[in-house]
């Protein structure tokens, strides 16, 4: 095991209560939705490239919201999410998650006939007119997480997008995609690459591509070198435009890292100068194109390879209005370096937690 798949429960701040749960969703959810939107508004990616970030974006959704489900009743165990440099949930939770799920049938079998619980919560309600007790909450809650929430699309460590004919006008004939949740910075990554392929259809050698991919490219790194391992290990993909997307620090409530950007909005929250629900979401993007081709290799073992340009790295932020005035007064050596000022998204009003 490689030391950049090791985890560790650390630096991770704990969600303790439902209405912590549903705040976390509902910021989370909202976040990403208006991240999508915008990067698409503002031609950060192209129109298939959107089409794979919502894809992406819509397995981690669903994840969390497995989470909520899973934990909100739950009185032994509680949902953790980052403090270091992510505000996303800790990548031990999507594991805890699969390896749950792995064990369903298993759960079903003990779980209470569903009949019989509504009973139960209807004579404890209308006759004995009391709130129903927690540990019958999370018996249903439990229920619900078994029986609706399906393993195939939790958010893995490594999720792999399928190989298609690029869009008109790319640098090469075709692109595919994948997307890893770094599992010492607890982010969410998303990656493109447009390739050339030295035969006449790729697919034939998809698996092959496929395995490379996971073993090389699963986790943040410089991206050149990540194109060098690339290349080096398929010999008949010809790999010309890598990308890829660097989904956060999520800047909220919930973050307690060290990141300039999230103490000035814990600060302006502590200080009440904006409300509990601010946020902003850095993002960057960084993309690396081939070159010219030099060998590599013995005389009965050459291989070419490409020369890859120096990456190009851009950093952006999105947020509401209030907070970006709050970020250019507090931060503007940060804001002034982005690669674009930083583009507004809307705010979040949570008025009552159900």
């Amino acid at each position: 095991m490689s030391i950049h798949h090791i985890t560790t429960p650390l630096d991770s701040a704990i969600l303790d209560s439902k209405a912590q749960y549903v705040f976390y969703h509902k910021k989370v959810d909202f976040a990403l939705k208006e991240l999508i939107v915008a990067v698409q508004q503002n031609n950060l990616c192209t129109q298939q490239e959107i089409v794979f970030f919502k894809q992406y974006a819509d397995l981690l959704l669903y994840s969390i919201e497995a989470m909520r489900i899973k934990y909100m009743y739950d009185e032994e165990d509680n949902m953790k999410v980052d403090v270091t440099d992510s505000g996303f949930p800790n990548y031990l939770e999507f594991r805890y998650l699969y390896n749950d799920l792995s064990l369903r049938h298993n759960y079903i079998n003990k779980l209470k006939d569903v009949s019989q619980l509504q009973e139960e919560f209807l004579d404890q309600l209308l006759r004995v007119k009391e709130p129903v007790r927690r540990d019958k909450l999370f018996q249903a809650a439990s229920i619900v997480y078994y029986t609706s929430v399906e393993q195939k699309y939790i958010f893995n460590r490594f999720v792999q997008g399928k190989i298609i004919k690029a869009p008109e006008g790319s640098q090469a004939e075709y692109m595919t995609s994948w997307s890893f949740y770094d599992v010492s910075l607890n982010r969410p990554f998303i990656c493109y690459m447009y390739f050339d392929y030295d035969g006449k259809d790729p697919l034939k050698d998809k698996e092959d591509i496929y395995e490379v991919l996971n073993k090389v490219a699963d986790r943040q790194m410089d991206l050149d070198t990540m194109a060098y391992g690339i290349d080096r290990r398929l010999k008949r993909v010809l790999p010309k435009h890598i990308k890829r997307l660097d989904v956060g620090a999520f800047h909220n409530v919930f973050a307690k890292d060290e990141n300039e950007l999230t103490h000035t909005i814990l600060e302006a929250i502590a200080k009440k100068e904006v409300p509990l629900e601010a946020y902003a979401l850095s993002f960057k993007v960084h993309e690396v194109m081939s070159g010219s081709t030099f060998q590599e290799g013995g005389f009965f073992n050459k291989q070419v390879l490409q020369n890859w340009s120096p990456v190009i790295k851009k950093k952006y932020v999105f947020a509401p209005h209030r907070i970006i005035q709050l970020l250019y007064n507090k931060n503007p050596e940060i804001m002034n370096k982005l690669a674009k000022p930083p583009f507004q998204i809307s705010d979040l009003k949570i008025e009552k937690i159900k």
